[in-house]
């Protein structure tokens, strides 16, 4: 079946066209959608480009970081302003493959990709999107529970609140082929600390889930408690519950359910 492509000068164009033509698809780095069409997606018929350079624009100046959809993880790597973002993007493939994937591409990947998408729910981002959703502002953890079910929506920007510091942004990607592999899990913590006491603890989780998710039960043994050895082991024990990861070629069910705690425990305690 032959595919068709057009390009668009705006975002608004493009985001137009994928909502009349719902088997159109967004291209942006093309690390998800040329595979789909390499491997014979029949789903897909028109891809949709835009050349907005709004797409490709990161704002990293204060405490508000922006990103844009198009941006891509080498140049997250190249941006100084960006550090705290470097360890999930230098987890994400190859260089060929840190060349194009785009950070809203990510948002978009199945397991077990989407690395970057678990650091940003850590860090409770906004996607700011056009199409399907309208055009507004949607916290991360909302998109992507009525991801799979929107079509026709385009992904303009994502922005976070920068971590105050070091300590209190962590992440780790658990994968058998390294540095490049699918993850067997991914874990990253948001622990912003008041008076020694953790306030507004936010854990992510990818592959324990159908997407990723938030260990609800592991903050909620971390809020208002200091980062010491009981706590961590209580948000150790607790970093099942809620979830349900699949099996696939990389690891069973069964084991991301057992080494999923022992791996936050890790992070929490900033062990290798």
């Amino acid at each position: 079946m032959a595919v068709t492509v057009k390009t668009f000068a705006s975002a608004s164009e493009a985001a137009g066209a994928l909502l009349s033509d719902r088997t159109a698809r967004y291209l942006g780095g093309g690390t998800l959608v040329m595979r789909a069409l390499n491997e014979g997606d029949v789903k897909i018929s028109t891809v949709v480009r835009a050349q907005d350079q709004a797409l490709a624009r990161i704002d990293a100046s204060g405490p508000r970081v922006t990103i844009g959809a198009g941006v891509t993880f080498a140049r997250v790597l190249a941006e100084r302003d960006l550090g705290f973002l470097h360890a999930p993007a230098r987890s994400i493939g190859g260089p060929a493959v840190r060349n194009m994937g785009t950070v809203g591409g990510n948002l978009f990947a199945p397991n077990p990709y989407g690395d970057f998408t678990v650091a940003l729910l850590a860090l409770d981002a906004t996607v700011a999107v056009a199409g399907g959703f309208g055009s507004r502002d949607i916290p991360i953890e909302e998109f992507l529970q009525a991801r799979d079910r929107q079509a026709g929506s385009l992904v303009l920007s994502i922005s976070c609140t920068r971590p105050a510091s070091t300590e209190a942004f962590r992440y780790r990607k658990i994968a058998r082929i390294k540095p490049k592999g699918g993850s067997v899990i991914t874990l990253a913590a948001h622990l912003p600390i008041s008076g020694g006491r953790i306030a507004g603890a936010r854990i992510a989780l990818g592959s324990m889930a159908p997407t990723q998710i938030r260990a609800r039960a592991a903050e909620r043994a971390l809020e208002g408690r200091s980062l010491d050895a009981a706590t961590i082991a209580a948000a150790a024990s607790a970093a099942t519950e809620g979830t349900s990861p699949s099996d696939n070629a990389l690891g069973s069910a069964w084991y991301r359910r057992e080494i999923v705690g022992v791996h936050l425990r890790r992070l929490l305690s900033g062990q290798e």
